[in-house]
């Protein structure tokens, strides 16, 4: 498909309704807040440190992810790494204590996965949450993610909408054995990586080492050491002479190819759980995409190939015209909450955080306005200026 006139425009529309607002942002503060107030009352627990990860860190999250959350164990100045017995053990007592919240439901231990993890939804907007423990490497993982969003805004929109697609399609499913979130943004760094030109480098140009292997010792000198490290790198890489690559994000999506290798824990495989019988289904999903992307035609049929059901219904509804604060008008398409679940990011809210070193301020200097939204009030755009990787301490570890 030579002509992305249609396909360009849609994949927009698309993301402006899969971009979180101002309220997703809030709901899941807000389970954060209550997951610290719940940890402070679990006296086997008391002074871990309540921190979210995954997509909502990276900020790779859309409306409806999931809320990944580690509980951070106190080992002095020290990396704590809890036995699996004692994980178990704990997330048991904390599921005790979380049963007895309101606006909780769905609860799931599951205590004999490789990570033991703890499941719960949340009444706010239905999110879905896995709690762990001691999960630095997820946590530094997410914030990997995050600087390499800095490179490139592309790679955030591809994300996105490579998530949207792969739901539609239902392979981003592991438990179905297809692919995790996580896997999916591994295959948009690859496409990014094997573009010509490049758009992203080779991961080990922006850290050399084997980040997950280097999360030992004293905390603060381990985040800080891979902070500096990677901010000097990406820095490096973003002001080199190179050919810049200003492809479309249409272009970008049509000519998007697959590769599973987790970079950041070598031999990982982070697509472990797609299962050889689901390989076959994932292909085709792949092969009639790029088939279709590639005839052309209209938004109905885009719509069809590349977002769900429920998706398709809300982009069709007119947007409708509301006045902003200096009295001009913005036209927002209305928002409905569908029966899907959220993701994961921090803030600095009310809880008055402690930065942490370089590794905090790097983080605090990135803005999360979210491509396509425009909050039109002085609190909603506060609020996403002041989205920062932090660190959330109960009240007496201030």
């Amino acid at each position: 498909m030579s002509d992305y006139s249609i396909l360009e425009p849609t994949l927009m529309e698309i993301l402006s309704v899969i971009n979180p607002l101002r309220e997703d942002w809030e709901a899941r503060i807000g389970i954060i807040n209550e997951l610290r107030n719940v940890i402070e009352s679990v006296d086997s627990m008391r002074g871990a440190i309540v921190e979210p990860f995954g997509s909502f860190v990276s900020n790779l999250f859309t409306r409806w992810g999931d809320l990944d959350i580690s509980i951070e164990l106190l080992n002095g100045t020290h990396i704590s790494s809890a036995g699996k017995k004692r994980k178990q053990a704990l997330l048991g007592e904390l599921l005790k204590a979380l049963r007895k919240r309101d606006g909780l439901r769905r609860f799931q231990f599951v205590p004999n996965a490789r990570v033991p993890i703890l499941k719960f939804e949340s009444k706010r907007q239905n999110i879905s949450c896995d709690i762990s423990i001691d999960n630095m490497a997820g946590l530094m993982k997410s914030r990997f993610l995050f600087w390499i969003n800095e490179i490139d805004g592309r790679f955030r929109d591809m994300v996105l909408l490579v998530k949207e697609w792969a739901k539609a399609h239902d392979i981003n499913n592991p438990k179905s054995g297809t692919f995790n979130s996580y896997s999916l943004s591994l295959l948009v760094i690859f496409h990014f990586q094997t573009c010509v030109p490049a758009i992203l480098p080779p991961l080990k140009d922006i850290y050399p080492g084997n980040l997950v292997d280097d999360l030992k010792g004293v905390r603060a000198n381990a985040e800080r050491s891979i902070a500096e490290a990677c901010a000097a790198n990406i820095a490096r890489f973003r002001s080199g002479k190179r050919l810049i690559n200003r492809s479309s994000l249409s272009k970008l999506f049509v000519s998007f190819v697959a590769k599973i290798e987790d970079p950041f824990e070598q031999p990982e495989n982070s697509a472990r759980a797609v299962s050889a019988k689901q390989l076959e289904r994932i292909s085709a999903a792949f092969a009639m995409t790029h088939r279709m992307l590639s005839t052309n035609q209209n938004k109905y049929s885009l719509l069809t190939v590349l977002t769900r059901r429920q998706m398709f219904q809300i982009i069709e509804r007119p947007p409708i015209s509301y006045p902003n604060y200096n009295g001009q008008h913005l036209r927002i398409r209305p928002q409905v909450h569908l029966a899907m679940h959220s993701p994961s990011r921090v803030q600095n809210q009310s809880q008055k955080v402690r930065p942490e070193g370089h590794s905090s301020r790097l983080i605090a200097q990135q803005s999360v306005q979210q491509p396509g939204q425009q909050y039109q009030s002085q609190i909603g755009r506060q609020h996403h200026s002041q989205v920062q990787q932090q660190r959330w301490r109960p009240k007496y570890d201030r």
